[in-house]
C-alpha cells in the first residue's frame, strides 16, 4: 500500500529526491513518485493546468495522500478544486500557485527585448538566465516553455477557498524562488491548513535536506494513520 505519493517540480529529473526516497524507506513509508508528463516523462505535448489535473487524478487514487513540490503543490492544488474530495490529505512542500506581479517580472522581460540580438550566442544566453533566474525556462524545450507560461498564468485563477481537503503547508525559510511570504497566504487562504517554516531549508530540502525532509514527512505520515 502506498503511503505518499509524490509530484514533483519542473525538473528533468528525479534523482535529486534518491536520499530523501531512501530514507523514508528505511522509515516504513511506502513512496510513489509521478513523473510528470513534459518533464521526468518524455512528451511533446503542450499541457494547460486541466490536463495536468486530469493527468493526477488518473495516476492517484481516491482517498491518498499526496505531495506536491513547487510546481506539483500547484498541480495538486487545481486537483483539489476540481475534485474536493479526492485527497484525504495535501502535503505542499514549497509550493507554486501564488499569483504575484512583480516589478522584477517587468525589469527581466525588458531585460529580455533588449537583449534579443545576443540571444543567440550560447554563453550570453546562459549568462542572461543566470542573471534573470530563469533557469527552468532556459532548459525547457519549446513545448514546455508554453506548458510553463501555461502554469504561471493559470495561478491568476486559483481559488485557494475552494480547496476542502486537509493542508500541510511546509516551507524552507530560505526558499528564495516561493518565498516564506507566499506560504503565509497560501496558509491564509485555504480553509482547513497547518504550516511549518524550516530554518535550514531552501526551495528543494530534498537537496539541501534530505533527512530533515524525511522527518518531517514521516511524522506527518505517521500522524495520519493514527
Amino acid at each position: 500500500m502506498v503511503d505518499l505519493y509524490i509530484i514533483h517540480g519542473w525538473t528533468y529529473t528525479i534523482e535529486p529526491w534518491r536520499d530523501t526516497l531512501a530514507i523514508l524507506k528505511e522509515n516504513g513509508v511506502n513512496v510513489k513518485m509521478l513523473r510528470v508528463p513534459g518533464l521526468t516523462e518524455p512528451s511533446d505535448k503542450i499541457y494547460t493546468i486541466d490536463d495536468y489535473a486530469k493527468w493526477a487524478d488518473r495516476e492517484i487514487p481516491e482517498g491518498a495522500v499526496a505531495l506536491g513540490h513547487s510546481n506539483g503543490g500547484r498541480i495538486l492544488l487545481n486537483l483539489c478544486v476540481k475534485k474536493p474530495e479526492k485527497l484525504k490529505h495535501l502535503i505542499l512542500l514549497d509550493s507554486a500557485g501564488i499569483y504575484e506581479p512583480s516589478i522584477r517580472k517587468k525589469i527581466v522581460e525588458k531585460i529580455a527585448k533588449i537583449g534579443k540580438p545576443f540571444k543567440k550566442v550560447p554563453l550570453v544566453d546562459k549568462a542572461f538566465h543566470k542573471l534573470t533566474g530563469s533557469t527552468d525556462y532556459s532548459r525547457a524545450p519549446k513545448n514546455m516553455k508554453a506548458t510553463l507560461a501555461n502554469m504561471l498564468a493559470s495561478d491568476k485563477s486559483l481559488d485557494f477557498t475552494k480547496v476542502k481537503t486537509p493542508v500541510f503547508i511546509l516551507w524552507g525559510k530560505k526558499d528564495t524562488v516561493t518565498p516564506p511570504r507566499q506560504a503565509t497566504m497560501m496558509y491564509e487562504k485555504l480553509p482547513q491548513a497547518e504550516m511549518k517554516f524550516y530554518t535550514n531549508w531552501t526551495h528543494a530540502p530534498y537537496i539541501s535536506d534530505p533527512e530533515g525532509l524525511a522527518k518531517a514527512l514521516t511524522t506527518l505520515i505517521r500522524r495520519m494513520k493514527k
